[in-house]
């Protein structure tokens, strides 16, 4: 099993009250397994997504990548996990405004000891997998919804994790960019890499291999 979450709750403190975000979840996913996660908002997909991608910690619980317990790694630890190991992709871009997409590619990069020319060599590999080199010296105000999203793609994976954490990655994109969005996305599943996707969108969930619904933090297996 490449993924395990056990028996993981993330409570906190809102108000003066307790909201429980996810309650109780376990859940295993193979290596180059495609899943997708349903359910409303605040249903706790983007908390999960977020324990596993080691930017939050659960409550409760454990979170098991490669045989590894990420719950207990220190902080220093998680952000080698995350740089090493894990690739996100938001709904929205995140781009950083003065840099061209070559360079916010390559940003992932900079605390590699890789040579110059090998970094390089992989930004320019990853923006022909996502289709954007032609934008590589563009700035991302200049590139329309679906190419900003690509050139974030192309930022995800250009270390070569072997995990794919997607929230709603296509949930600002018209269907011809959706559809690019999803077959990068299916792409990288087909090499091996295990991707996950929060989604409300069918197209997404359409070509998981598995969906699993989250309702008000507790989940249920389509």
């Amino acid at each position: 099993m490449y993924v395990q979450v056990e028996e993981v709750s993330k409570r906190f403190e809102r108000n003066g009250q307790t909201v429980t975000a996810l309650d109780c979840v376990s859940l295993g996913i193979e290596s180059g397994e495609l899943v997708g996660l349903q359910g409303p908002s605040g249903s706790g997909k983007s908390t999960l997504l977020n324990i596993i991608g080691g930017l939050e910690r659960p409550s409760l619980g454990d979170v098991i990548i490669e045989q590894r317990r990420i719950s207990t790694l220190n902080d220093e630890q998680l952000a080698e996990y995350r740089r090493q190991t894990v690739g996100f992709v938001f709904q929205s871009a995140h781009l950083l405004a003065p840099l061209t997409v070559f360079e916010n590619v390559m940003l992932p990069l900079v605390p590699d000891a890789a040579p110059a020319a090998e970094k390089t060599a992989r930004v320019e590999e990853v923006l022909e997998t996502a289709r954007i080199a032609h934008r590589a010296t563009h700035l991302p105000g200049e590139l329309s919804g679906g190419e900003q999203q690509r050139a974030a793609v192309a930022r995800a994976i250009v270390n070569r994790p072997r995990l794919v954490l997607a929230d709603e990655p296509t949930g600002e994109l018209d269907e011809e960019n959706a559809a690019n969005i999803i077959g990068l996305l299916t792409g990288l599943s087909a090499e091996g890499v295990t991707v996950i996707i929060a989604s409300h969108d069918r197209r997404v969930l359409d070509v998981a291999g598995r969906v699993i619904a989250l309702s008000d933090g507790a989940m249920c297996e389509q």
